[in-house]
Order: C-alpha cells, then structure tokens, then sequence
C-alpha cells in the first residue's frame, strides 16, 4: 500500500536564493536602486524570514504584503529606493519610525553604526525584536513606542527613515537630525492620486534643505488610539 503525501505548497520547487536574486535584478535595479552596498544587503538579508509561513513565496514579489494591524510591508522596490536615499555610511545612527516585522531595520543595521526602531503595536514590536535577535543582529533595537508622542530620543540621528506616509514631517523630527543629517519621508495623503518621496538635509542648526525624488505611494504610518487599530500618523 503506498501512503499519499501531503504536499506542502509553500516549499514546492521554492528557491529563496533565486527568489532573492531575481528580486534585485527584474525590480529593485531596474528601478535606479544601483548603490551596490544597498543591492548586497537586500541579498544578504533573508526577506521571508520576516513574513509568515503561508507568505513565504510571496516575499520578494512585487507587492505589499498584509503583516497584521492593518499594516502592510513595502514593496522591494520602494525599500531599496529609501535605503539608497539615505546614503548611509557604516558610522552613522539611525532611527526608524514604523519597524513593521523587522526586515528594513535589519537592512539598516547592515548599513549603518546603530539603529532604534519604533513600532507601535506591541506584538509587532516584540515579534521584530525576535527576528532580529534570531538572525544575530546586535545593533538595532525596535522600542513599542507611538512617534506621534514625545519620547526620549537621542539629542541627534545621522539618519531618519519614515515607515509609513505622513502629511508632514514634524520640526520634532527635523530638530533630531545631526548637522548634515538626512531624513526621508513618503509625505501626501489618501484623497491624493500620488504621494511625493522627499529628502531633507540638515544643513545648519536653524536651516533645512528638501528634495523632491519621485512620486510613489505608500499607507499612512499609524499611531495608537481609542477608536481604532491604525489611524493615520498626524502631528
């Protein structure tokens, strides 16, 4: 008598390597990603070890992915795009606003000193924490924290990265920045057809520059509140 197997769809002719490569080479390059620390990192960093199970064969397509919360994970190409535009060197500090799962702060860590991290809902600050700490990333933290209230952040951060759309970047955010200090923000809102990534340099202790550098989309980050489990971020 021979004994039917059960087929598991997620590990069937499954490649994560060719996944991952195929990931850099027909979406995050072609899209002007071409910083080679940038594309190294997307293929060091195992991408559907920050995804569940049943997504697994999902994780480097070209789609957000739902991680609960009414939360969603960035497309690659938008997540190499931001990284580039932060022009990380290996000795700067940076903050994350909406770590999500973990994967982009992992990223982060691989190119730069430090990175903390704020998410804020609790179980996908700890479960992120725990990925990272599974994957032997001793250099960035994810804090349950809610960005849209004050908090004790570091005097200055050589780099800022907004997870999520927000309709402005707060001075509070801007006056963290190290002289020199960039931050980059998806900035519009939902009644826009298209929302604008943008760049701002610290140039001095009382001026900023902004650059404009393409047009994209991306949900609103979320912050905690009474009425609902993921309100737009707003200042």
């Amino acid at each position: 008598m021979i004994r039917k197997q059960k087929t598991d769809m997620n590990s069937m002719n499954y490649d994560s390597s060719r996944a991952r490569h195929n990931m850099i080479e027909q979406q995050v390059r072609p899209w002007d990603v071409l910083d080679q620390r940038v594309l190294d990192v997307l293929a060091e960093v195992i991408r559907d070890e920050f995804v569940a199970e049943e997504q697994k064969q999902l994780a480097y397509s070209d789609y957000e992915l739902p991680i609960g919360h009414g939360q969603h994970m960035m497309k690659p190409v938008l997540e190499g795009r931001l990284l580039q535009s932060l022009e990380l060197a290996t000795t700067d500090t940076v903050l994350e606003i909406g770590a999500g799962t973990g994967y982009l702060t992992a990223c982060l860590a691989r190119l730069a000193k430090q990175v903390d991290a704020l998410e804020v809902h609790p179980a996908l600050a700890s479960a992120a924490n725990a990925r990272l700490q599974a994957i032997g990333v001793a250099n960035a933290t994810v804090l349950e924290q809610d960005a849209n209230d004050i908090w004790d952040a570091r005097d200055s951060y050589d780099a800022i990265l907004f997870g999520g759309s927000v309709t402005s970047v707060p001075d509070w955010y801007r006056n963290k920045m190290a002289i020199g200090g960039r931050l980059v923000a998806v900035v519009g809102s939902l009644s826009q057809p298209t929302m604008e990534a943008i760049r701002i340099v610290r140039v001095s202790d009382t001026e900023w520059l902004t650059e404009s550098l393409f047009e994209t989309y991306l949900a609103p980050l979320s912050s905690s509140t009474d009425h609902a489990e993921s309100a737009p971020f707003v200042f």
